[in-house]
């Protein structure tokens, strides 16, 4: 299952998406975590120690290698040079799985907390007054297009703040976006903006208060975004030691909110898995980069792009097994 933690700069997603990925692992499950946040904690907040985190390729530094990697043997795609981040795959493509032989996590991936960490990258100074935060998550744009993912198997995502991913397609990637929010106005104004650009797509949010400290607050929370809201995470010593740099064992976390996890855990859990509309979505948003800006930039056809006879799912990834064998 492929999982957004989205909401306001304050409002603890990174922090939630790392005792996310932490809770998945130790249960002994797949997961590969993305730090797509501009402001990039995640891996801090998953107990790396800095020198580890300095010397972990960023994917946003290496969109071209990795085009190459996913374009594969794609017919329908003339050069990397006209692989944006919206393209989708097709067959010939190489398509991605959650084991040891993922290419992109064996040459972009560090071990962290039981989980493969993988990070788009800061800015750099070429970036300042060059370019937006996109060109960086274009690369785990492009990661999501392309893996199948499994039962028991999860990619937890800790996207920048606020409403930054409907620039593009990227929020049509996940089967849950996890929305976490304050008991303030400020706090569900995000789940507000968020909602309303996500309403006609089909995405599937679940509000997650945090830093619930009483009735009041989840009454506040109930009444702004009514049964969006999912569950609640109080106010934890547990989360204040890790904002100090220690890294406790999850049997530490409060049991209320080791509760939440497990629940956060079961609904994603229950999302049925559709591989036809997520193919669906990613074709509608690639047409709708390739007429609002790609094609004009890259001076092709991107809607030749397109492939009309592949689905994303389990067979389309064996046949890319297939065609393509695992890359060394």
């Amino acid at each position: 299952m492929k999982i957004a933690f989205a909401g306001k700069g304050g409002s603890g997603k990174t922090t939630l998406s790392a005792l996310f990925t932490r809770f998945l692992a130790d249960a002994g499950h797949t997961v590969a975590a993305i730090d797509a946040d501009i402001n990039q904690n995640l891996g801090q907040a998953l107990g790396v120690p800095a020198e580890r985190l300095a010397a972990l390729p960023p994917l946003g530094g290496h969109l071209a290698e990795i085009k190459g990697l996913l374009r594969g043997a794609n017919p329908r795609i003339d050069g990397i040079e006209t692989m944006v981040k919206t393209t989708p795959p097709g067959r010939g493509s190489r398509l991605l799985d959650l084991s040891p032989d993922n290419p992109v996590h064996r040459r972009f991936g560090i071990r962290a907390a039981g989980a493969v960490l993988m990070a788009t990258g800061p800015f750099t100074e070429e970036d300042l007054g060059v370019a937006c935060y996109h060109s960086k998550v274009g690369a785990a744009e492009l990661y999501l297009n392309h893996l199948v993912d499994g039962a028991g198997e999860y990619v937890v995502v800790d996207m920048t703040a606020g409403a930054d991913s409907f620039a593009s397609g990227l929020f049509t990637r996940f089967d849950v976006t996890f929305l976490v929010a304050e008991p303030t106005l400020r706090g569900v104004g995000v789940y507000r903006q968020y909602a309303d650009y996500a309403r006609d797509h089909g995405v599937r949010i679940m509000v997650i208060g945090n830093k619930v400290e009483d009735e009041a607050d989840e009454a506040f929370l109930r009444e702004h975004v009514g049964d969006a809201l999912a569950a609640c995470f109080g106010r934890s010593r547990f989360v204040r030691s890790m904002e100090k740099g220690a890294h406790p064992g999850l049997g530490e976390l409060e049991p209320e909110n080791l509760k939440t996890l497990a629940w956060m855990r079961d609904a994603v859990d229950a999302v049925p898995k559709d591989w036809a509309a997520f193919t669906r979505q990613g074709v509608e948003f690639h047409l709708r980069n390739a007429e609002a800006w790609a094609g004009a930039a890259t001076g092709a056809d991107l809607g030749a792009q397109v492939d009309p006879e592949f689905v994303m799912g389990p067979e389309a990834l064996a046949a890319s097994r297939a065609l393509l064998g695992t890359p060394t």
